[in-house]
Formats: C-alpha cells, sequence, structure tokens
C-alpha cells in the first residue's frame, strides 16, 4: 500500500508541475539598476547604482547614499533590501543608492598603521586617504552629473569601512552631508583615530550615526574613547549588551542609521518599534 501512495503522489506531482509549467509565460530578466565600472587603486570596480521608484516618472530630486564595500559579492543586496523595505514603511527618505565596491579593503579604507602586527597582516594598508580623494574628485561628481539628485550625499560603512567613515567626519567633514559608522574598527593603529580626534568646540559637523556592537577589546575602547572627546556632535548607538554582533550589526542597524541620516515625518513609525534608538547628542537632538 505504501508503495502504490508513494506511486501516486508522485505522479500528481508531476502532473502539477507539468499544468503549472504550462500557465507560465516567458521568463523576463530581472533588473534592478545599473554597474558603472571604475578604476583607482590599480583596480576596476563597480558602482552599483539603483535608483528609488517612481524616478523615471517625475522630476523630484533625491539624496545620494553610498554604501562601502557595495560590491555585488559583499553588502550590496543586503544594504539595498533595508533601504527599500525603510521606503516600504516610510522610515527614510528615498535614496539612489550606490553601492561602492571595494577589492583591497584595508588598502582603500584605513591609513597607515605603526602597529607591526597589523603591518604584516595587511602589508598594502593605508591608502584611506587617496581612497578619499578619488571619492570626492571622481566619484561624487560623476554621480551627480548622471543622476538627478537633491545636493544632498550620505555615506555609510561596518567595520574597516566605518573607520573610514569616522575618518572622512574629521578629516573632510563636508564632503558628505550625513554619516554612518557601524562597529567602526577603531582599534586599527593603536586607536589612533580616536586619540586625534578634536575635543568638541561647538563647531557645526554633518550628523554622524556610530554604533558598538559587542566586539568588546581594543575595538570597545577606541570607540568609547572617540565618543567621549567628541562630546555633543554625534548619535550613539550602544548595543554592548544586546544580540548585536559584529557579523550582524549591518544587518541590525542599517535601517535606524539610514532613518537618523533620512528623517521623514511619518507618525506610525514608534507604534512599529521602528525608532532610532541611540543616545541622541544635543547638537543632533535639536
Amino acid at each position: 500500500m505504501k508503495s502504490i501512495a508513494a506511486a501516486g503522489a508522485a505522479l500528481a506531482f508531476v502532473w502539477a508541475a507539468s499544468a503549472s509549467a504550462q500557465h507560465v509565460s516567458d521568463a523576463e530578466p530581472i533588473t534592478i539598476g545599473e554597474a558603472l565600472t571604475v578604476m583607482t587603486h590599480d583596480a576596476d570596480r563597480k558602482l552599483n547604482v539603483v535608483l528609488p521608484r517612481g524616478y523615471e516618472q517625475a522630476e523630484e530630486r533625491f539624496p545620494l547614499v553610498l554604501v562601502l564595500d557595495g560590491g555585488m559579492g559583499q553588502d550590496f543586496f543586503l544594504s539595498l533590501g533595508v533601504e527599500r523595505w525603510n521606503q516600504l514603511w516610510g522610515r527614510s527618505e528615498p535614496a539612489i543608492l550606490i553601492g561602492v565596491e571595494t577589492v583591497d579593503r584595508q588598502r582603500e579604507l584605513l591609513p597607515p598603521t605603526q602597529v607591526d602586527e597589523e603591518r604584516e597582516r595587511y602589508p598594502s594598508a593605508g591608502e584611506s586617504e587617496a581612497f578619499r580623494t578619488w571619492l570626492a574628485e571622481t566619484v561624487l561628481p560623476m554621480l551627480r552629473a548622471r543622476y538627478r539628485h537633491d545636493g544632498r550625499a550620505m555615506i555609510v560603512g561596518e567595520s574597516a569601512a566605518g573607520h573610514f567613515v569616522v575618518e572622512t567626519w574629521l578629516a573632510q567633514p563636508d564632503l558628505f552631508d550625513g554619516y554612518a559608522a557601524l562597529s567602526p574598527s577603531l582599534q586599527w593603529n593603536d586607536s589612533a583615530l580616536a586619540g586625534a580626534a578634536p575635543a568638541d568646540d561647538g563647531t557645526p559637523r554633518p550628523r554622524l550615526f556610530l554604533s558598538l556592537a559587542d566586539e568588546g577589546g581594543a575595538t570597545e575602547t577606541g570607540v568609547m574613547e572617540l565618543r567621549e572627546t567628541l562630546g555633543a556632535r554625534f548619535c550613539f548607538a550602544d548595543y554592548r549588551a544586546s544580540h548585536v554582533h559584529h557579523s550582524n550589526s549591518l544587518h541590525q542597524l542599517l535601517p535606524q542609521a539610514l532613518q537618523y541620516l533620512l528623517p521623514t515625518e511619518a507618525d506610525w513609525l514608534g507604534e512599529y518599534g521602528l525608532t532610532v534608538e541611540c543616545e541622541m547628542r544635543e547638537a543632533d537632538a535639536e
């Protein structure tokens, strides 16, 4: 009886699959954006660009959001999904999302280090200033000439890319209008970046969303040193005692980061737990 029942189930499956296939129209490719090939640091890489819904049907202008480590095999699809999910809920403004692919992350995203162990592990590291110049002089002008933007540009990075975001916010703050550094690797070079950060003198700076997960050790020390030095100039999301780890900080906190950088007037977000859970310093709470 079991064999008869199994044979019947198999025949039913084959019939259902055949019937279903007869009603499927021709397959169509799914197009979500375009990829621009550019070169820096002796390597080609992609700028993966996705326009917001309705871009082609209206004259509205949109902010640019650059996501570092935004290659197809990196954080592009995750970041795009989060950004579109935020739009679905009205959690953050619609934006032109640009995934900036990195090829040699330590070379492109980190400054030089005096730590022997880091030099040995990442011998090519140390050209973040050149990468920043490339973004400023090549990438941003190209994007602004090609797409209908509103003048604003944001940058998002996690881990080593988060270090780059903080370094840029300190060294060239006017390059972007908003910054998000998720679990930045501020242990790099004995936390030299945090140690060199200027104390808060009241000078206005662009918004900065800075988060810390459960990394502990030198990473936590560097982030907390930076927090104390900068005083009232950023929004600090402290997730040390939580479910957020270095490995999932982008998944967990990118929705909040985008909401903080590109807030909307939606009044239902709190009802659904869609809030920015960070320490709102005075300069950013205005």
